[in-house]
C-alpha cells in the first residue's frame, strides 16, 4: 500500500473546501452513532434533540457539550455506541482526581487513530528511515501504544523502551544509532542533566529530533532542550478522551500544532459563557471526533485554554492551527486573589542558564494568606561557586517573578538532583492552603 493511504496523507493535503464537505458529511453519521449509546441516547431525549436534525458541520452548536463528569458518570460503559464484542482496544485516564474515564476503541478506531498518529510523524519530519525510540509509559496510558503503532505504520525501526531507567535509555540509544524519540518534556531535560552531572555531552548522542507531548511546556522549555541537545523538539498534543497523542502536531514550521480536522472539528470557546470566540482570541478547547465507532464523543470541553491562529502556515496544510498552551482552565492558581499559571512561573525560570530544569510550586497559608513558595535546582555547571554572586541571582529571580505574577513569592535554590525527576507527566504545583 502506498505511503499516501498508508497514513492518510489524502487527508493532510485536503483544500478548506474539501474538508468543510468531509466535516459536513461525517458529523452527521457521528451523531447518529453517539445517540446508539444509553448516555447519548438519554441525553438527546433530554434536551429533545433529535439526531436526524443534525445536517451538517453548521449544526454543531444544537449538540451539548460533553465534560470529563460526564464521562466519569458513564463509567464504565454508558458511552459505549456498539456492542462489547467488536471492542478491541480500552485506555483509561489515570484517575488521580477521582473516578477514571475508560475510553474504548474498535478495529477500525485503532486504524483510524495510528493513521492519525503516524501523519503527525510525518507532518514533523520522521521517516521510515529513522530509528524511533519511545521513551513513555505503555498500558491504560494512551501514549505509549498510541505513539508506537504509528512509528511502525510509518515504518520506522521501534524500540518500546518504556518509561523511566535512564541509564539504560542511554544505552539503547547508542547501542541501536536512535535517531528519533518520543518523551516527556520534563524526563527530556532530566536525561540531558544527567548526561551534563555525569561529564557527557547530549549533542553526541545520534539523536536527530524530538516529538514530547504528555505535559505542558513553554516554549522557552523547547528552546533550552533543542540547545541541550542541538536538535529539533515538535509538540505533540493528544488527550485520551480524543483517542490519545495525535490530536495536533506541529509540522517543521513550529508555529502552531495543525488539528487534523478530517478526525476533529475544533471550537473556541468562553469558558465562562459558553459562546465562541474568535480568532485570535483565548478561550477553551473544545475538540468533536469524526471518525470513531466505538464511543463517539461530541463536543468535549478539554479544559486547555488556547487559541485559533489566523492566516494559512507557511508549509501548505491548511488544518487550523492551534497556539501554544496558555494552561488549563482547572489548573489556573489563584493566589491571594491573583490568577496565574505555572507556564508563567517556568517561562521565567527557563531564561536562565544558570538554573536547571527542575521546579516546584508549593502553595501554603500563612495568618490566613496565600504563599508560594517555588524550589528551583541550581545547574551544577553554571555555578561559579561564588555565593554572594547567587544571592544576588536569587534576588533578581524573585524580583522577575513578582512582575511576572504581580504578587511576592518565595524562592528556594536548591542542589541539582534534589527534586523529584519526573518520568511520566511532571507535578509543578503542590496546594497545601487545605491542610
Amino acid at each position: 500500500m502506498e505511503e499516501q493511504d498508508l497514513i492518510g496523507l489524502r487527508f493532510a493535503h485536503m483544500s478548506r473546501e474539501e474538508l468543510k464537505a468531509w466535516q459536513d458529511e461525517r458529523l452527521p453519521i457521528q451523531v447518529k452513532q453517539a445517540a446508539k449509546s444509553p448516555w447519548y441516547a438519554k441525553k438527546f431525549k433530554e434536551l429533545g434533540i433529535n439526531p436526524e436534525d443534525i445536517k451538517s458541520a453548521d449544526d454543531i452548536t444544537k449538540l451539548p457539550f460533553t465534560t470529563k463528569v460526564d464521562l466519569r458518570e458513564s463509567y464504565p460503559a454508558g458511552m459505549l455506541s456498539v456492542d462489547p464484542s467488536e471492542i478491541v482496544r480500552m485506555h483509561t485516564s489515570s484517575g488521580t482526581t477521582g473516578k477514571p474515564t475508560a475510553i474504548m476503541h474498535t478495529k477500525q478506531d485503532v486504524e483510524n487513530w495510528s493513521e492519525i498518529m503516524a501523519r503527525s510523524l510525518w507532518a514533523s519530519g520522521f521517516t521510515k528511515d529513522y530509528v524511533f525510540q519511545n521513551m513513555s509509559g505503555y498500558g491504560l496510558f494512551s501514549g505509549g501504544l498510541g505513539i508506537h503503532m504509528a512509528a511502525e505504520k510509518l515504518g520506522m525501526w521501534t524500540i518500546p523502551a518504556g518509561a523511566g531507567n535512564t541509564q539504560r535509555q542511554l544505552m539503547l540509544i547508542r547501542d541501536f544509532n536512535v535517531t528519533g524519540v518520543h518523551v516527556t518534556p520534563s524526563y527530556f531535560m532530566h536525561v540531558a542533566e544527567t548526561m551534563i552531572e555525569n561529564g557527557e555531552d547530549p549533542r553526541s548522542l545520534p539523536i536527530k529530533r524530538a516529538i514530547c507531548g504528555a505535559e505542558p511546556y513553554t516554549e522557552e522549555f523547547r528552546k533550552r532542550l533543542e540547545f541541550l541537545y542541538g536538535i529539533k523538539v515538535y509538540n505533540n498534543y493528544g488527550l485520551s478522551e480524543m483517542n490519545g497523542p495525535g490530536v495536533g502536531i506541529e509540522c517543521l514550521e513550529q508555529n502552531g500544532m495543525h488539528i487534523w480536522e478530517d478526525s476533529y472539528i475544533v471550537e473556541i470557546i468562553d469558558p465562562g459563557t459558553l459562546e465562541p470566540v474568535p480568532d485570535g482570541e483565548v478561550g477553551e478547547l473544545v475538540l468533536t471526533l469524526l471518525r470513531r465507532e466505538g464511543m463517539p464523543i461530541l463536543r468535549y470541553r478539554t479544559k486547555d485554554l488556547t487559541y485559533i491562529m489566523p492566516g494559512e502556515c507557511p508549509c501548505g496544510m491548511v488544518h487550523k492551527r492551534i497556539a501554544r498552551f496558555v494552561g488549563r482552565s482547572d489548573d489556573m492558581l489563584i493566589v491571594s486573589g491573583v490568577n496565574c499559571f505555572p507556564s508563567q512561573i517556568e517561562e521565567v525560570i527557563m531564561k536562565h542558564k544558570w538554573l536547571g530544569g527542575n521546579y516546584l510550586i508549593t502553595l501554603t497559608k500563612e495568618n490566613f494568606l496565600d504563599r508560594m513558595t517555588i524550589e528551583v535546582e541550581v545547574n551544577r555547571n553554571e555555578f561559579s561557586g561564588n555565593m554572594d554572586v547567587l544571592k544576588e541571582q536569587k534576588a533578581k529571580l524573585a524580583a522577575e517573578l513578582r512582575d511576572q505574577l504581580g504578587f511576592r513569592v518565595i524562592v528556594n535554590l536548591v542542589e541539582q538532583g534534589s527534586l523529584p525527576a519526573s518520568v511520566g507527566k511532571a507535578k509543578r504545583v503542590v496546594d497545601k492552603r487545605d491542610e
